[in-house]
């Protein structure tokens, strides 16, 4: 289907000189579009700079990244913030929802952000809260709504807009065992319908959903399979 993640020679160092730090150490790879990924390291293993750098939330010290086609491994904080509003879906482990918004207001302030029209909102943010069980639960507030609610909600935030990219960092990681299985269903589901899914997690066996494995350790790609 083509290259959608295209990283070479990536590093990312901080304090540099005597005593600095690779987060990412020279790391290459591709992830093409379609695909189920999952990212998985301990602490300090160099997943979440890996994440950052994917999600176009920092840029590499060295080396670079081309997203969807486009060169990103220099651009200023806005040119990343407009790629991110364009590319990226993001499912977080705290939800980072806003209290007082209803669950369709939290899945349509992105969309304001990005200048759609009131209408297209309203039929987006339904579309995308149907797709995860939740057309019921619309008008409630998160306080009214279970941890794995909360997370179905962030979901359709992610996905309203289509983006070319769901990234999920510890999607899980707050949940009890049943609603880990009902949000980790759901990403299966959009992958099943054509989206790039990217998944950072710690846990081996939520890195078993995925159809493959990129392991990190001390900022470098350790291994990298495809999940039978």
């Amino acid at each position: 289907m083509g290259a959608l993640v295209e990283i070479r020679d990536m590093s990312k160092i901080y304090n540099p000189g005597e005593n600095e730090v690779r987060a990412l150490d020279h790391i290459s790879l591709t992830i093409d579009k379609g695909e189920f990924v999952a990212i998985i390291g301990q602490s300090g293993s160099g997943k979440s700079t890996l994440m950052n750098m994917i999600g176009c939330l920092d840029v590499p010290t060295e080396g670079t990244y081309i997203l969807n086609g486009e060169d990103v491994s220099h651009l200023s904080d806005d040119e990343l913030s407009d790629i991110r509003n364009k590319e990226i879906g993001f499912i977080f482990q705290g939800f980072n929802l806003i209290a007082n918004l209803t669950a369709r207001e939290n899945v349509e302030l992105p969309l304001i952000y990005r200048g759609v029209g009131q209408k297209e909102r309203h039929e987006l943010s339904e579309t995308a809260l149907g797709k995860v069980g939740l057309s019921h639960r619309m008008e409630h507030r998160p306080a009214e709504m279970s941890g794995g609610q909360q997370q179905r909600v962030a979901i359709a935030r992610a996905i309203a807009q289509a983006p070319p990219v769901i990234l999920a960092d510890e999607p899980t990681g707050n949940l009890d065992s049943v609603s880990s299985k009902e949000i980790l269903q759901i990403l299966k589901e959009l992958h099943a319908d054509g989206r790039t899914v990217i998944l950072i997690t710690h846990d081996n066996e939520i890195a078993d959903q995925a159809k493959r494995v990129i392991r990190i350790k001390d900022g470098k790609i350790e291994r990298d399979y495809e999940n039978v």
